[in-house]
């Protein structure tokens, strides 16, 4: 089975609170470093109550220093938000302070809401047009030589693996131009996914970086020791992203019984073309699951993620999903 990695959004649940949320963090690394999980990615978003990591560089270096071997990467980093002088400057000092370890995916969105965004004091207008030429910048900074005067310290001479992170076919060109590696959010936006995967790998131009197409899949698992226990816990995560879509975004709920059954057609539908890359069961109905999904795709690795409530059973979530992956 190809590689599993980790993607933790580092949730607030109800009744918790962000220091919790951190040491769950640490903990599900720790284990996912047992487990032989590949990297362990933290997102960034802000102003969202059930999401914990926006200061995503900090919260990386916490997480970096309670492990020891597994990767450690922004899944991603929203570089509309920032200067790409000041990413490859953080980017830069945890290398230095992790050297070998550290993965620095990028994205185009906000990772917030617009209003959320203009707090961030950047140009909603044109951040999003000028990602390309954001990404070269950055890129250079890192670089052995750049071609510019200033220099990011620590930073120039790190060639951290830089990966393009996309939810449509923009992401996807980028990639291949750069001759990047391309992380695919499957897990909560699939539609344009086959499009997207077949483009990447079609006009992708090896660099320095990589030589061939490398291609990542987001997946939700929910998986439990019974059927019934993954359908119960994954209510919370069916929850959140009525919620969310709803314009009610919110900690993440614990789960509800039979909650599909109270809920209307228009938000069933939503949920199932929204999460149909998700495998939801015991060990045996996910383990099939996940390898029609590599089957279908050829991905190179999957980026799982587990939103559960409780702790306890996304560790046994991820301890399931570990075992299907040693399996093959």
């Amino acid at each position: 089975m190809i590689p599993f990695s980790i993607l933790d959004l580092a949730p607030n649940v109800q009744g918790g609170d962000a220091a919790q949320s951190f040491r769950n963090c640490v903990d599900l690394a720790q284990h996912g470093e047992r487990w032989n999980y590949n990297r362990f990615w933290l997102a960034e978003h802000h102003g969202m109550p059930g999401i914990a990591s926006a200061a995503t560089a900090v919260l990386m270096c916490h997480v970096a220093n309670h492990t020891t071997r597994i990767r450690i990467g922004a899944g991603g980093i929203m570089l509309p938000n920032h200067s790409p002088l000041v990413i490859a400057e953080q980017f830069g000092t945890l290398e230095s302070l992790f050297p070998g370890r550290i993965d620095l995916g990028l994205g185009r969105a906000p990772g917030s809401d617009h209003v959320t965004a203009r707090a961030l004091r950047r140009n909603l207008a044109s951040d999003a047009d000028a990602f390309p030429q954001d990404v070269i910048e950055l890129m250079d900074y890192l670089a052995d030589s750049p071609r510019r005067h200033v220099r990011a310290v620590p930073g120039a001479g790190m060639r951290l693996p830089v990966w393009i992170l996309g939810s449509s076919l923009f992401g996807a060109q980028l990639a291949a131009a750069l001759g990047l590696p391309y992380a695919f959010a499957s897990h909560f936006a699939p539609q344009m996914m086959m499009q997207a995967i077949e483009l990447y790998r079609s006009t992708f131009r090896p660099s320095s970086q990589l030589d061939k197409p490398y291609l990542m899949l987001g997946f939700n698992v929910v998986a439990a020791d019974t059927e019934e226990q993954a359908k119960l816990y994954a209510s919370s995560m069916q929850q959140a992203f009525v919620n969310l879509r709803s314009g009610r975004p919110a900690r993440l709920p614990p789960p509800v019984d039979g909650y599909l059954d109270q809920i209307g057609p228009a938000e069933r539908t939503m949920l199932e073309h929204t999460l149909s890359c998700s495998a939801i069961g015991a060990r045996d109905a996910v383990a099939a699951q996940l390898k029609a999904f590599v089957n279908r795709t050829g991905a190179d690795e999957l980026m799982i993620t587990s939103q559960i409530f409780d702790h306890a059973a996304r560790l046994r979530s991820y301890e399931i999903t570990a075992d299907i992956q040693r399996a093959g």
